[in-house]
């Protein structure tokens, strides 16, 4: 309503400017007499008449399409200012590895997620994915639920700062829930992307009664000329959320990713996790070859 509010007075102020405009932009004149009959005559300023009576009038196509083009810069300033993005994705990978942890016991799983960004910075989203049931024992679903805030620091520096709660809707009896808070500073380089970052867990039920603390780097090389870039992944975890007996692990991954068509990728990628898993029990960090295929929108 504000911006048809503004149009209707730049269409107001345009056509009062073009009426009193001087011969040198007219298309057409009429005279006074004509104006009288169509009841505007008694409105014409003595100073718009001619020698012979007549009045001046400017291109009316003109005016309008001057209107059009403030109307559509005061909406597009508009929505510069303050604006909403959405945003979805959708993947299809042959495991779910997290932290180079397997959570879909070596099986496909299923992810997706829809963000919804302002033009502030700020922004929510949602995430989710399938699980093995039998083997992680979380159920066999994991929704994720976050906001945060990002932009750039300066040209090829940007942050991402924020807080995540990982949801277990469906896991059987006990706590399983937890909420994490993260930041990150990414660099770019040329073709090349460096990400350096964090996530801390506090103290939880689910989490043992204790904390998480979760470091890791990742780096994107784009190679010039096929499309494809190459990914590489280090992580280090302290705390409740490992397979170790000192709770303590490095988690690792490299491999390549390109664009198929359109919004449809495909990468690849080796991953594996630092764990004491006891023999005869399921391994949940084997080191695995990882296949993705997805779509943004």
């Amino acid at each position: 309503m504000l911006t048809s509010i503004r149009g209707l007075v730049a269409a107001t102020f345009a056509t009062s400017f073009a009426l009193a405009a001087t011969p040198a932009m007219a298309d057409e004149t009429i005279s006074n007499d004509t104006l009288i009959e169509l009841g505007l005559g008694t409105q014409a300023d003595d100073t718009a008449l001619d020698a012979e009576n007549e009045i001046t009038v400017i291109d009316t196509a003109a005016v309008e399409r001057a209107v059009e083009e403030t109307e559509t810069d005061k909406i597009s300033l508009a929505a510069g200012e303050s604006s909403f993005e959405f945003s979805g994705n959708v993947a299809l990978v042959s495991e779910y590895r997290f932290r180079g942890v397997d959570l879909s016991g070596g099986d496909i799983a299923v992810q997706g997620g829809v963000d919804i960004s302002h033009s502030s910075g700020f922004y929510v989203g949602t995430w989710g994915s399938s699980l093995d049931e039998d083997t992680v024992g979380f159920g066999h679903t994991e929704l994720d639920v976050y906001g945060g805030y990002s932009g750039d620091l300066t040209e090829g520096v940007s942050f991402d700062l924020g807080v995540i709660a990982y949801l277990y809707p469906n896991a059987g009896p006990g706590d399983f829930d937890y909420v994490e808070l993260y930041g990150s500073v990414g660099f770019t380089f040329g073709p090349a992307e460096v990400t350096l970052g964090g996530a801390y867990a506090p103290d939880q039920d689910s989490l043992g009664s204790t904390d998480n603390l979760y470091v890791y780097t990742d780096l994107g090389v784009g190679i010039p000329g096929t499309g494809v870039t190459v990914t590489g992944h280090v992580g280090y975890t302290d705390g409740f959320l490992t397979f170790t007996n000192d709770s303590k692990a490095f988690d690792w991954s490299i491999g390549a990713e390109t664009t198929l068509f359109g919004p449809v990728s495909a990468g690849v990628a080796y991953v594996g996790a630092e764990g004491d898993i006891p023999a005869g029990s399921y391994d949940f960090v084997d080191d695995a070859f990882v296949f993705t295929l997805s779509a943004s929108i």
